[in-house]
């Protein structure tokens, strides 16, 4: 079977290893370092469908070519909700994950709620037509960072139904019960149903 090539608008080499891991089967996944796309694309949306769009309507206008691109980010309820669309950059501009973690667990040192969830809002162009998947995990901030596996806040994330926080799971378990894997699954079946 011949793989279709499809373009995920997005440098980060994390989440282009995980979305070729949820999609390997089906299609063959390029970045856009792979389309020779050097431009920085700035996500100024307020929200992860905002984003999402943003992201995919700048390889449209690049290439008009089959694409998609996701945005993700940890939504803490006793936070309001944030860091949400600011997760990557929450200690600032070019803040590391520690950085942001270690934020994070300093604003909740004092809280009982550790209720969150990690979101995920897929934008595809296909077709001439721009379709939107989502996909979302429930579960608690750890009160320290655990674990060497994935990225981001996956060190402090523990998933509903686990008392092991993402990056102490491992990609195998994540990708399976994963925001980024439920909106993929999505993607997917909707891909499958319009080839």
């Amino acid at each position: 079977m011949v793989k279709k090539k499809i373009i995920f608008a997005s440098n980060n080499a994390h989440k282009l290893n995980e979305i070729n891991a949820l999609l390997s089967n089906n299609f063959e996944v390029v970045g856009l370092k792979d389309v020779n796309y050097t431009t920085e694309i700035i996500e100024s949306g307020n929200t992860f469908h905002e984003n999402s769009f943003i992201k995919t309507s700048a390889i449209v206008d690049f290439l008009n070519s089959f694409c998609f691109s996701d945005d993700s980010g940890l939504e803490v309820e006793c936070l309001n909700g944030q860091p949400g669309v600011y997760s990557a950059r929450f200690a600032g501009e070019k803040a590391s994950d520690y950085d942001n973690i270690n934020l994070l667990l300093q604003k909740m040192a004092n809280e009982t709620n550790r209720n969150a969830q990690f979101k995920t809002v897929i934008c595809l162009y296909f077709n001439n037509k721009y379709h939107y998947f989502e996909g979302f995990v429930k579960g608690q901030i750890a009160m320290e960072s655990r674990g060497v596996n994935g990225f981001g806040y996956d060190p402090v994330f523990i998933p509903e139904g686990f008392e092991n926080t993402f990056a102490e799971l491992g990609a195998e378990i994540k990708n399976k019960i994963s925001h980024r894997a439920m909106a993929i699954q999505k993607l997917v079946k909707f891909l499958n149903e319009n080839d």
